[in-house]
């Protein structure tokens, strides 16, 4: 029986987490279909992480997965966070509205949040991941205990490597070209800045772990690649954000499906992180000035979320963190459920099992 398997899933299709986007109707919808859903919790507190779990358990019979981040937590930093905001100054002010007076991060790193972990040890989720790093071992052994399936992202042969070592039951592979943000561990590092292909065979190749292939996957004809490389199975994120489950709002699903989703590139002014988005207001200025550097992820989201709300609540668009990966203009609107069949279907002609 292979990993996927293992897990009750049918389809070998992972739906990305996507913190802010995937929903737990999208989740348990792909869950439902056969393959695995997910919702994002790196940027939610305990309390609503566990309403968002207990009505999953609602939804579905099947199993789901719930990410966190796992970064380092964000240094404090008055003259960077002072720079930065004077350096978002002109947009503050082209909407008429005054920049924050000091920034604070938005959220807890999983490794400082005991309240988080206590609930997924209370709830139980069948698959936990992580991103941005592993927590702590006895972290990982008390998730253990409970049954839970772990996977964890690489970026590296390095992190694949650390990942393998800390006992983790699977490793996502992110490519290059993923949408939303890099999961290298420290992004203070040299990128290695493999594509999808290419890492997910080297991880096949040299780690004893399932692989599930990340980056640029849009298509069955794309997971049948990766299958053939040796993965266990395919994530796929930007493919769901235009499933109607999905909590996108209607600006994103437009550029998603118009001329906008042709060009990405990685940023870290909107985060403070590296991440893979459409082309938005801050890029196009981060591109003509230049910018300073970024306060530390997530205290510099601080900054773009509070720009973002008050140019929503002006009706102006092109603030908003538009996360997406290279194969964004391969993406096809559709229930979450459809595209999971059409999913599989696709795999099963490719490797001329249907």
């Amino acid at each position: 029986m292979t990993f996927i398997e293992r897990l009750g899933v049918s389809v070998p299709v992972v739906q990305a987490p996507m913190a802010g986007v995937s929903t737990t109707e999208l989740a348990a919808a792909v869950s439902n279909a056969g393959g695995l859903g997910s919702i994002g919790l790196g940027a939610t507190n305990s309390t609503d992480a566990r309403a968002m779990v207990e009505e999953l358990y609602a939804r579905t019979d099947r199993a789901f997965n719930v990410n966190l981040f796992v970064h380092r937590p964000a240094t404090p930093n008055v003259e960077r966070e002072r720079d930065w905001i004077e350096w978002l100054g002109p947009a503050f002010a082209e909407l008429g509205v005054e920049p924050p007076k000091a920034l604070r991060p938005l959220f807890k790193s999983f490794i400082e949040n005991d309240d988080m972990l206590a609930m997924l040890l209370e709830t139980r989720p069948p698959v936990v991941s992580f991103h941005f790093g592993l927590p702590p071992d006895d972290v990982l052994s008390a998730l253990r205990m409970r049954g839970i399936t772990l996977l964890a992202t690489a970026t590296s042969l390095d992190e694949a490597r650390a990942i393998e070592k800390a006992g983790i039951d699977a490793i996502v592979a992110q490519g290059i070209e993923a949408g939303g943000h890099r999961g290298m561990f420290d992004p203070a590092q040299t990128d290695d800045a493999l594509g999808s292909l290419a890492l997910t065979r080297l991880l096949v190749q040299k780690t004893n772990l399932p692989v599930i292939a990340a980056g640029g996957i849009m298509d069955g004809a794309d997971i049948a690649a990766v299958l053939n490389l040796g993965a266990a199975a395919a994530q796929l994120g930007t493919a769901f954000i235009t499933c109607p489950e999905s909590a996108a709002n209607d600006a994103y699903r437009t550029l998603l499906t118009g001329p906008a989703a042709q060009y990405t590139a990685l940023t870290s002014v909107i985060s403070g992180r590296p991440a893979r988005a459409m082309a938005n207001r801050l890029m196009t200025l981060s591109a003509d000035i230049g910018e300073p550097v970024p306060p530390d992820f997530p205290i510099a989201f601080a900054a773009s979320k509070a720009l973002n709300a008050a140019a929503q609540a002006q009706g102006v668009q092109g603030f908003g963190a538009y996360w997406a990966g290279e194969g964004a203009s391969r993406i096809r609107p559709m229930p979450a459920a459809m595209l999971v069949e059409m999913l599989h279907r696709e795999i099963q002609d490719s490797l001329g099992e249907g």
